[in-house]
């Protein structure tokens, strides 16, 4: 029996935001606002890391840290084809 309204199957097909990913657009919208001429990433991370609870922080660095090493993987990559159809020239 599906106990689910309408609704509730829509947005189940939704991507869920971890805390830190809400937190995060929350921190960019208001240094969008606030800072028209512009900000760096940094400061949107510093203001969301902050404003995260104690207890989130940890799975915060987690997703921080698989993002980092997930960037590096992809750059070694490209590099490496690069290099590749260089050699091949």
């Amino acid at each position: 029996m599906n106990d689910l309204t309408p609704f509730d199957e829509i947005t189940a097909k939704l991507p869920q935001l971890s805390p830190f990913q809400a937190v995060w657009n929350e921190a960019e919208e208001l240094l969008r606002t606030t800072h028209p001429e512009g900000y760096e990433v940094e400061e949107i991370g510093r203001i969301a890391f902050d404003c995260l609870p104690e207890d989130e922080r940890p799975a915060a660095l987690d997703a921080l840290f698989y993002c980092w090493w997930t960037a590096l993987h992809a750059d070694r990559e490209r590099r490496a084809a690069y290099e590749a159809m260089e050699g091949q020239r």
